[in-house]
């Protein structure tokens, strides 16, 4: 019982941390303060009732996590049921806190309004709660593994099967989708273009989650659409500069290994100095070797810091793909300070060229 209370006030705890973050920009204006705070909780407080509902959809669907293209369509259409509930629950929950009235609940105009408004926006939280409940699930079994190669199989499934897990954590999806939200009603134009660079990667993710390995013209596509919201986010607080040298460009290379050590570097480097600063990500072949830099001038690593000690998810996982990838010491992964300040993170990899490979099949 003890326990139950635990987590419904952790969760009221949660939702309405949500709601102030999200308050926050509107707190700042002369007047007014305390309506946009209510209607900001109405709206998350709203997420957090259908949320439990959400999760246990979610554990009765008939299909396994082995099953993943079933249980997508599955959450597709529930999605859009969820999403139209929420419009309701929405109402009648701003009703209860005063910024709404009761008489919304049977408005014709109540669900055309949230079609023409925040349909998107609420479809797009509810991804986000199904991927930060897979998330879970997967690290609650992660940590159940009792043997070293039961928990690198397990990262790897994780990998494969939940990339945006890996690459769109929920710190990123919760930043993108409160400058989307920000930008709504101020740029409209401008927040389709998050939203849609926001799908492109969640498509990509998915395209990638049955290959190991990919070109590195696509990993940095990838890349591309990811740092498209990000420069949205920090304008001209950030700059970003790659240079890819053309006979690299079909090097095979881990599928969404380069997304997290950039956003390691704009999060632990960039996002720390007020003025901003510079993330450069560079490939070139060195002899019969691939060689891949990310390098920025941020506030670099502190005291002490080590790869081995470090309790960061990204750069260890991905060292460990790498790794098991090429092994034997056919790779090389290092994080180093810079001299001129900032952080440099070095991968060295045998140069394999995907058309070598299918070139070899041919002949076969």
């Amino acid at each position: 019982m003890s326990n139950k209370i635990g987590r419904v006030a952790l969760a009221v705890f949660v939702w309405s941390a949500l709601g102030i973050v999200f308050a926050l920009p509107d707190l700042s204006a002369d007047g007014g303060w305390r309506k946009a705070l209510l209607l900001s909780l109405a709206l998350w407080w709203s997420w957090g009732l259908l949320t439990p509902l959400i999760l246990a959809a979610d554990r009765r669907l008939p299909f396994s996590d082995k099953q993943l293209p079933r249980r997508i369509a599955a959450h597709l259409l529930a999605s859009v049921l969820f999403t139209l509930a929420y419009v309701y629950v929405h109402a009648a929950v701003r009703a209860v806190v005063g910024v709404g009235a009761w008489s919304a609940l049977s408005s014709t105009q109540l669900l055309a309004n949230a079609l023409r408004g925040m349909f998107l926006w609420s479809w797009l939280v509810y991804w986000l709660i199904v991927g930060a409940w897979q998330a879970y699930q997967y690290y609650q079994r992660y940590l159940s593994s009792e043997l070293r190669m039961e928990r690198l199989e397990r990262r790897f499934s994780e990998a494969r099967l939940n990339s945006l897990r890996m690459q769109l954590d929920p710190h990123f999806l919760f930043n993108a989708l409160n400058t989307i939200s920000s930008q709504v009603e101020r740029d409209p134009k401008l927040a389709r273009g998050m939203i849609e660079h926001l799908g492109l990667l969640l498509r990509l993710s998915l395209d990638s989650k049955d290959r190991q390995e990919v070109s590195l013209a696509e990993e940095i596509a990838f890349l591309d659409h990811y740092l498209a919201i990000q420069k949205i986010r920090f304008g001209d607080h950030l700059t970003i500069d790659i240079r890819i040298a053309p006979e690299v460009e079909r090097a095979s290379v881990p599928s969404l290994f380069v997304q997290p050590l950039v956003e390691n570097a704009i999060r632990h480097g960039i996002s720390r100095r007020s003025s901003g600063g510079t993330v450069i990500v560079s490939a070139e072949r060195v002899a019969n070797r691939l060689e891949i830099r990310v390098v920025d001038d941020g506030v670099g690593l502190p005291m002490g810091w080590g790869l081995e000690n470090s309790s960061g998810l990204g750069l260890s996982v991905t060292r460990e793909r790498i790794a098991a990838l090429h092994p034997n010491g056919a790779s090389h992964f290092a994080v180093r300070r810079r001299a001129a300040g900032g952080t440099e993170v070095e991968i060295a990899l045998p140069l394999r060229l995907l058309e070598d490979e299918v070139n070899t099949h041919d002949a076969a």
